[in-house]
């Protein structure tokens, strides 16, 4: 059943501050982006090293966005069952364990088995985090939570890599060894302080204060709402943008198209990243008081025109501008992107099934993006591969632009 509540003010108080386990979810995420920085750059050199060609290699790092994608409907129905948090903590278990015996494999197979697993830990842990988020923040506050806990994504994202970099240099096991080691901590410190009351007035007698089982929502239930609709295309177009195209084919175009070195493709992501960085913060305060759709209306318009004529340009400075443009609008989206998706859900429900489904929109266009894209780009060019990346964001703006508001007080 999908819940909602229009009892709840659509304009903060002007200094009313985020509840402390939002925070802490924040810090979570945080650590276990440095750690996944710390091994990303790192393993396909790693895999390498068991004497396999680089499209085994390549399929070490399939395997566990697939295991993410196949494994996100039962994690919403193990996360409706058991509560958030035991399966945030259980999925953290999971992948701290996996990842500290990739350090000790010996073996090519048991590289693709233990990323298989860590996959399906990812995605508990995920699931049932944002899960958490939505029913601990307030519904007018939900855009600020969101970004606060998308900021903390990035920034560990931005600077896992560089301390990866070093530690590979000392020795290639040891970033899977340290990235354990954070999910270890983030166990002891964040499931302890999580187990305490979310906040007052939530819990009802049925454990949802401590993360425990609460009612699901339904998936076909959330499906009818016109602005989860909306919102499974803004996150497909995102993934397909953010996650696949971005990350598969500007390394290649300003080798192939700028002529420019290999590091000017990572300074390329850096730049969209700070741009990302630097508006997340604001869309979250924007959507809880002016409503969901105008920041996502706008970074969908942004991120998609920057995104079109990326692929046209040969000046490596207007490359970097665009780039910037480009991390501005997608930071725009994010929050209230996440924040609309809590609001279909309400806040007296676990979103396990309907947050498995969103997820998996983002997954199916990360996967599928650089496919089509990269197919585009070896037939036709860079060109038309980002101009129709840029097209399904402008198409998702129109959608949302068709889309009632969900903000408490402010639906249409």
């Amino acid at each position: 059943m999908v819940e909602q509540d229009d009892r709840v003010p659509a304009v903060p108080a002007p200094r009313e501050s985020l509840p402390r386990e939002i925070h802490v979810l924040a810090g979570a995420a945080f650590m276990i982006a440095v750690g996944f920085g710390l091994v990303a750059p790192v393993l396909p050199a790693f895999v390498r090293s068991f004497d396999v060609g680089i499209t085994a290699a390549s399929a070490v790092i399939s395997v566990f966005a697939f295991s993410r994608l196949v494994f996100a409907p039962l994690a919403g129905s193990v996360v409706g069952r058991f509560g958030e948090l035991p399966v945030f903590v259980w999925g953290l278990a999971v992948v701290a364990v996996t990842t500290a015996e990739l350090a000790f494999a010996t073996a090519y197979w048991q590289l693709i088995a233990l990323r298989l697993v860590a996959g399906i830990g990812s995605t508990m842990f995920t699931i049932s985090a944002v899960s958490l988020l939505v029913r601990i923040a307030p519904p007018h506050l939900r855009g600020r939570a969101t970004g606060v806990w998308a900021t903390g994504f990035l920034l560990g994202n931005i600077g896992g890599p560089l301390l990866g970099g070093t530690l590979a240099a000392i020795d290639v096991r040891a970033p899977f060894l340290v990235y354990a080691g954070l999910l270890v901590l983030v166990l002891a410190v964040c499931g302890r302080m999580l187990r305490r009351p979310a906040r007052a007035g939530t819990d009802d007698g049925d454990g949802a204060a401590d993360g425990g089982p609460v009612p699901a929502a339904r998936f076909s239930g959330a499906l009818r709402h016109r602005a989860y609709r909306a919102s499974l295309i803004g996150n497909f177009a995102n993934g397909w943008a953010v996650f696949g195209v971005r990350v598969a084919l500007v390394p290649l175009m300003v080798v192939e198209t700028l002529g420019r070195e290999d590091a000017f493709g990572g300074v390329a992501l850096s730049v969209f990243a700070v741009g990302n960085a630097a508006t997340l913060l604001l869309a979250g305060r924007v959507a809880d008081r002016a409503g969901r759709r105008p920041p996502l209306i706008a970074g969908l318009v942004v991120s998609g025109l920057a995104t079109a004529v990326l692929g046209y340009v040969s000046a490596p400075w207007l490359f970097l501008v665009l780039s910037l443009v480009a991390g501005l609008g997608s930071g725009l989206v994010n929050p209230p992107l996440n924040a609309s998706v809590a609001d279909v859900i309400g806040e007296r429900a676990s979103g396990g099934p309907v947050l498995a489904g969103f997820q998996m929109a983002a997954d199916l266009g990360a996967i599928a993006g650089p496919l089509v894209a990269g197919a585009l780009a070896e037939g036709l060019g860079y060109g038309p591969a980002f101009a129709l990346t840029g097209a399904l964001s402008l198409v998702a703006a129109v959608v949302w632009w068709r889309a009632p508001e969900t903000l408490p007080g402010r639906r249409g």
